[in-house]
């Protein structure tokens, strides 16, 4: 199955019980343009952490603009100052994987931008699977997209994207704990965390 397959069978079995987790990287540019293709008004969520990037917010403006959608927001709880040095875990799980839990909650399936390429935490994902974690089926529809596959759809299609990937960040997250880099290695640099926890 392409990726254009697995979001149209997602969006046949589940919507409106369905949503895409948008974290406005370039992987999420090419999804909402599948998705919403396949489904104009296909549900979108996005978990503010109330520290991600000021241009993460701005493109967050465009995408809604660019769809005419409304994506739905989970906003963290504000953890004690400078947990992200001290407990980065532990600032993961207030400031996201808490709201994710909402976020799924009453969904039935859920889309995500995950790839094999990513890290090798991620190199056997499937396009899809049941989510044990939180009871419900995930589909990966760019499992088994390279980073040039991402660029390419988006060249092709003329999206808007990200401005912090033409600055070197590969891998976007909170202001706090993101840096450039290539892959994943911009991300908690500096320390052995490699997953927030959204995904296991």
């Amino acid at each position: 199955m392409t990726a254009e397959d697995v979001v149209a069978e997602a969006v046949e079995r589940f919507h409106p019980r369905m949503a895409l987790a948008c974290s406005f990287q370039k992987e999420e540019t090419v999804l909402l343009d599948m998705l919403f293709a396949a489904q104009p008004a296909a549900r979108v969520f996005a978990l503010d952490t109330r520290v991600l990037f000021e241009e993460t917010y701005d493109y967050w403006r465009e995408v809604e603009q660019r769809y005419d959608t409304r994506v739905e927001v989970f906003a963290a709880e504000d953890p004690p100052e400078g947990l992200w040095a001290t407990d980065p875990g532990g600032c993961c799980g207030l400031r996201k994987v808490a709201p994710l839990g909402r976020a799924l909650s009453g969904l039935d399936a859920w889309i995500t931008g995950m790839r094999r390429e990513q890290s090798p935490t991620r190199s056997d994902i499937a396009h899809l699977g049941w989510d044990d974690k939180h009871g419900l089926w995930k589909y990966n529809p760019l499992a088994d997209w390279s980073e040039r596959d991402l660029w390419a759809y988006i060249a092709d299609r003329g999206l808007p994207s990200n401005p912090l990937h033409d600055r070197g960040y590969a891998s976007i997250g909170c202001v706090h704990c993101t840096l450039p880099g290539t892959g994943r290695e911009g991300r908690w640099a500096g320390s052995e965390k490699t997953e927030c926890g959204l995904h296991g």
